[in-house]
């Protein structure tokens, strides 16, 4: 399993998991924060 992209592609799942988290969640938030009080 661990190859020449070994730790590459262990760093581009993490990377991608968090980018989709990332899209995923940065809407609802904003939504959620524009609709009820701003948490300090």
């Amino acid at each position: 399993m661990y190859g020449v992209f070994g730790g590459y592609t262990r760093w581009a799942v993490v990377f991608l998991i968090i980018f989709v988290l990332f899209i995923l969640l940065v809407p609802y938030t904003t939504t959620t924060t524009c609709t009820t009080t701003p948490i300090a």
